[in-house]
């Protein structure tokens, strides 16, 4: 099925404790994502960069946090894109950027989906679960707290916009998750969230859990929004990311996954986030990123050119 794809460049770089998520934008493009999904016969218009201006921080009473003065401007802008600027006929991919992106996307999808009449799910593909609060993070890296901000967790307010749309927590799916911190241990268990760590995909796979959500989401005739963090997969193949996590998801299994998204026919829209330019190999990791990409927009294995990604 032909798409419209809008590429829309989320460039936030403030949210994590390196420097270097605000090339991720450009590394994607220059990989060939464009080219890519037009290949693929997709209608592909790049819509460039989002130019997130830089704030006057303003002070927390966790002294750790920092740059919230600019994570505020990156939800008000995305969730603006979102809601007012970004027209439905177009399937959005955002090219992040560090993950405190998903804080304005995702409420903004959900405005979109329920002036639809629609559910709005997620699956979210990371190592973390990105579910701390203003008060928990002990690092002050805002890129970890969208999750817990966009289903409304207390702590926010006065701090960070109003959120206009809450995603349900039990519209989450979390895969891939490998690194959580206490705090966060807690919050997810008295939620509704769907999680399925490594240790549970070691047993299981990635199949059978994605094929009960894509049924859960095809039942609800919801919208599907896929949040791909660099870090979900492993670090020897995906090394352009400030956070690594050993024990990631293999090129195989990544790709089994973006082809089972494409076969359902659920995906609305995507969000690529935590690419470290700086940290890459050669470029590898985009490279890879954009084959994913490909694979969720209907390239098969067959179809794929054969490429190391050892070198």
């Amino acid at each position: 099925m032909q798409r419209s794809i809008a590429l829309i460049g989320a460039p936030a770089d403030t949210g994590g404790g390196q420097k270097g998520c605000l090339m991720g934008p450009d590394a994607l493009r220059t990989a060939g994502i464009a080219d890519v999904l037009g290949d693929l016969g997709h209608r592909v218009q790049d819509f460039g960069n989002y130019h997130l201006t830089s704030e006057k921080d303003v002070p927390h009473e966790n002294a750790s946090v920092h740059h919230l003065a600019d994570y505020g401007e990156v939800i008000r802008e995305l969730n603006d894109a979102c809601t007012s600027s970004l027209e439905d006929r177009h399937m959005p991919i955002f090219l992040g950027g560090d993950h405190s992106i998903a804080a304005g996307i995702l409420p903004g999808l959900v405005h979109q989906a329920n002036a639809a009449g629609q559910e709005q799910f997620v699956l979210w593909l990371d190592a973390h679960p990105d579910f701390q609060t203003l008060e928990s993070t002990e690092s002050g890296n805002l890129h970890g707290t969208p999750v817990a901000y966009m289903v409304g967790e207390p702590g926010f307010e006065g701090s960070l916009p109003a959120l206009n749309q809450r995603v349900k927590p039990e519209n989450i799916c979390m895969m891939g998750i490998r690194s959580v911190d206490p705090a966060e241990r807690i919050r997810i268990t008295e939620t509704k969230i769907e999680v399925h760590d490594m240790r549970a995909i070691d047993e299981t796979g990635f199949a059978a859990p994605l094929r009960a959500f894509l049924a859960r989401v095809e039942a609800a005739n919801g919208r599907l929004h896929v949040s791909l963090d660099v870090d979900f997969l492993d670090p020897e193949i995906a090394p352009a990311v400030g956070t690594t996590v050993p024990g990631g998801a293999s090129f195989r299994e990544a790709h089994l996954i973006m082809e089972m998204l494409h076969d359902s026919g659920l995906v609305t829209s995507l969000d690529i986030s935590e690419l470290n330019p700086f940290l890459d190999e050669r470029g590898k990791t985009a490279t890879l990123l954009v084959d994913l990409v490909a694979s969720l927009f209907g390239r098969q294995v067959f179809d794929r050119p054969t490429r190391s990604f050892s070198s």
